[in-house]
């Protein structure tokens, strides 16, 4: 059982304030992914939790013991590093067996143990190579094989993927989600790819200026965002944002006033909303579908949500879906993910509609009002036009 506890956890140096107030719990054999753009922290609180920084304030406790003065050594830590950190005169088996040695590991389990971590990664038959020999990702597999060999209780991962081409990182990422599942450890891990964050973590950390903005599922944080900062962070492309206005809220929700006499209807939690403030509609790009511009006078009439119409920009062609940027007759700019079947073409009027339930809202401060019905609803929204 690894557990990990971060309680109110700060660092500074000097004057400048790196983290404040971090509350984080990371269960036993959890896949923990710490996002967030640069400089909010993220690698700082990793190397805190090996140790390699100190900690100004708070407590971080491993299986309940309190660990902020023990050294790396006695923590039962194995960090695996962006930079690989090898030892370029060893061979594999002996950079993997390194750490061992300094242990009392004997030569016989050293032999077992390493013979078993290297056939997991598949590089069974690179153990008396020099690290010069190896590609990229051999490299990288050997660094996370040292770190296996030593059954630490946490496994910490700063950036690890971040020098190898896109094809190489997605065979790694493969990889480590299968150790993951074999080893059943815990394990903490650190990168600026949502790709990565979303596959591989259980729970996702996202920060922003030395602070948790929120901690849940891949999913909590997509469908559910606590602040605009979330929203806009996580998802490629990013959530759509356009200003509006409070006119009218109940028990369904709100009716938000948009540019040019254009309305919206949110089904979320209006507490503390009031008529007259001003808010920012958050809509993801999938969540729109095509409407034919002769029927959209009746849909935004009939309709519950949000309906635009104006000119197609641009269109990216991805191969399984294509991205359509509109700009709309109210002068909003906006980017719809529409099917491989999507015709759109730069030029062409269009007219598009996101349902109620879809609809994000942030108040002034950035705040995320409760969506009150689930994005499970939507079914497969897709634009088909």
């Amino acid at each position: 059982m690894t557990q990990v506890t971060l309680t109110n956890v700060s660092k500074s140096y000097g004057d400048t304030v790196v983290l404040q107030g971090v509350d984080l719990q990371i269960a036993d054999g959890e896949f923990v992914v710490l996002v967030g753009p640069s400089g909010c922290g993220k690698t700082t609180l990793l190397r805190m939790m090996c140790g390699l920084e100190e900690i100004t304030g708070g407590t971080l406790a491993i299986d309940g013991q309190v660990v902020n003065h023990l050294p790396p050594a006695r923590r039962g830590i194995a960090m695996v590093f962006q930079s690989y950190a090898l030892y370029p005169h060893m061979s594999v088996f002996d950079n993997m067996a390194f750490g061992l040695k300094l242990h009392g590991a004997d030569r016989a389990e050293r032999k077992r143990r390493i013979e078993a971590s290297a056939k997991a990664l598949h590089i069974d038959h690179l153990l008396q190579r020099l690290p010069r020999e190896l590609s990229g990702g051999q490299r990288q597999r050997v660094a996370i094989g040292r770190a296996i060999v030593r059954d630490p209780k946490l496994f910490l991962f700063d950036e690890p993927l971040s020098n190898l081409d896109a094809s190489l990182r997605v065979k790694t990422r493969v990889e480590l989600a299968r150790l993951h599942r074999e080893l059943k450890a815990t394990m903490v891990y650190v990168t600026h790819d949502q790709v990565e964050a979303m596959t591989l973590g259980d729970k996702i950390v996202v920060m922003h200026e030395g602070r948790v903005q929120q901690a849940g599922t891949p999913v909590e944080l997509y469908e559910q965002p606590a602040n605009r900062f979330v929203a806009t962070f996580i998802g490629s492309p990013s959530i759509n944002l356009l200003p509006a206005t409070v006119s009218a809220s109940g028990n369904g929700g709100l009716v938000l006033a948009l540019a040019r006499g254009a309305q919206a209807k949110a089904r979320v939690d209006a507490q503390g909303l009031r008529i007259g403030q001003a808010v920012e509609i958050g809509i993801r790009p999938e969540h729109f579908t095509a409407v034919a511009p002769n029927a959209m006078a009746s849909a935004a009439r009939h309709g519950d949500g949000v309906f635009f119409e104006g000119d197609v920009v641009l269109v990216e062609q991805l191969g399984e879906s294509h991205l359509v940027y509109m700009r709309t007759d109210g002068g909003e700019e906006l980017v719809m993910r529409g099917s491989a079947l999507t015709r759109a073409r730069p030029g062409d009027r269009a007219a598009w509609c996101a349902p109620a339930q879809a609809l994000h809202v942030f108040d002034a401060d950035g705040r995320a009002h409760r969506r009150l019905q689930s994005l499970e609803s939507l079914g497969e929204t897709r634009t088909n036009a």
